[in-house]
């Protein structure tokens, strides 16, 4: 047995030699040890079986990583995986840990492996910082790919800020972002809460990487998945092919005016770095620089911003603004995408049925996250969270950091249902313009905007 066994083993090397000579992959995870590793955080266990490195659920302790001692830049990560159901895991990549950040909290880009109903599995995730990056709630192809109760086979590109994966060679995640170049490579067990998940198991095997000759070893793009980016104040060739532009250029009053003024107004609105600040003036609406507007009108199209929120703040993105509407005290009329801090701001609980609160439409539909996660997915208080809006004739869609919350028809009934019972009954036909201007709110409080970019149809 013990001859069987050393045979088999040295038959496993001589593949992964095999493989690794074939194009310049390198072994990550030779079978037999992790000299080449360290573990970081948490104390679940880990153990090597069979060729596999196997990571074990356990109770009271917070995620643990076993990370790669080298750090690596432009990289194709390659592995099979398999997760019992229930857990939740992921492989880090480009990731850090470092004393002076949450105590050596380890952060970076992460690769989502789950088994759970919404299905992101193969997403990207920004572990102990930003968040999701890229729920696979932007593409149903890509929700279908990962397969419980058996192995997956994961392909990450990290080539550039040009980020992508694939598993069971269906694209998943197709993201721009340049926040880090380089880390190391880490294998995750999610820290548990339930006692019946102790014990449960994660495996990987198989794991290769490629640092050279990366252009010539490209996958090719998935056109039906989008691409998502957070460059800054900067269009991928991909946004600028498919018709994206800046609707503000980062530096200017161009194209922007006061939305009950004749130009931009004089202050009360700050901009720096790219970043375009409504400064506080003690909540008063509209009483300091007062709203912005856009000086063209748009009809159908998708609409995407920045913003971040100070504590206690209200602010809003409106859209299909009559400036002509109100030219007494307030704020001008339109569709608004409510931006909020919903702990903190009164108007929360305000309206009817939380339709005040954070992406809402506000005053008439309540931000909900459509079972695709499990909140609504809102990154806090003083991060970037990001508002789309997309519009084509009168299906309406509000999306918060890539899940879609709001949902509706602007030319049905139940709307016309829906603003008979607020506070804009008493605007003929609102909401039905066939094109307006888009609005940026002063509210009173200091909000900040940026990567403000369009794409008509």
């Amino acid at each position: 047995m013990k001859k069987t066994k050393t045979l088999f083993f040295f038959s496993y090397l001589l593949t992964i030699a095999t493989l690794s000579a074939q194009d310049n992959w390198e072994v990550l995870f030779n079978g037999k040890d992790v000299k080449n590793f360290q573990q970081l955080n948490g104390d679940a266990k880990y153990d090597i079986k069979n060729n596999e490195l196997i990571g074990t659920s356990k109770m009271g302790t917070p995620n643990s990583f076993m990370a790669t001692k080298k750090e690596y830049g432009d990289f194709i990560l390659e592995f099979d995986v398999w997760v019992e159901n229930g857990l939740n895991s992921g492989v880090q990549f480009r990731s850090l840990s470092k004393p002076e950040y949450m105590d050596g909290r380890v952060h970076g880009y992460q690769c989502e492996i789950e088994t759970s109903s919404r299905k992101w599995a193969g997403g990207v995730y920004d572990e102990a910082r930003n968040g999701w990056l890229y729920p696979l709630s932007r593409n149903p192809k890509g929700q279908e790919a990962f397969v419980s109760g058996q192995w997956n086979h994961y392909r990450i590109e990290a080539i550039g800020s040009q980020i992508r994966t694939w598993v069971n060679d269906i694209q998943c995640a197709n993201l721009v972002d340049d926040t880090t170049s380089k880390g190391f490579i880490a294998f995750q067990v999610h820290s548990i809460h339930d006692e019946s998940l102790e014990g449960k198991t994660v495996r990987w095997k198989n794991i290769k990487i490629k640092t050279t000759d990366l252009e010539k070893s490209r996958k090719a793009v998935d056109s039906d998945v989008p691409e998502i980016s957070y460059l800054h104040h900067n269009l991928t060739e991909d946004e600028m092919r498919k018709g994206w532009r800046l609707l503000w250029d980062g530096q200017t009053t161009s194209g922007w005016r006061g939305a009950k003024l004749d130009r931009f107004p004089e202050n009360g609105w700050a901009m720096k770095d790219g970043i375009l600040t409504v400064l506080s003036s003690g909540g008063q609406e509209s009483r300091n620089g007062g709203d912005i507007v856009t000086v063209n009108s748009f009809g159908d199209f998708e609409l995407s911003v920045d913003f971040k929120i100070t504590e206690g703040a209200n602010s809003g993105i409106k859209y299909f603004v009559d400036s002509e509407l109100n030219k007494g005290e307030g704020s001008a009329i339109g569709l608004e995408f409510q931006v909020l801090d919903d702990e903190k701001h009164p108007d929360a609980k305000k309206g009817k049925n939380g339709n005040r609160t954070v992406g809402s439409l506000y005053d008439l539909i309540r931000a909900e996250n459509n079972g695709s996660s499990r909140g609504k997915n809102f990154k806090g208080v003083g991060k970037w969270n990001n508002a789309r809006i997309l519009v084509k004739g009168g299906h309406v869609e509000h999306w918060l950091n890539q899940i879609k919350v709001v949902e509706f028809d602007r030319f049905s009934q139940l709307f016309a249902a829906l603003v008979e019972k607020s506070k804009y009954e008493k605007w003929d036909n609102f909401g039905r313009l066939p094109e307006g201007l888009i609005l940026l709110q002063d509210h009173g409080d200091e909000v900040s905007f940026k990567n403000i970019k369009i794409r008509e149809y």
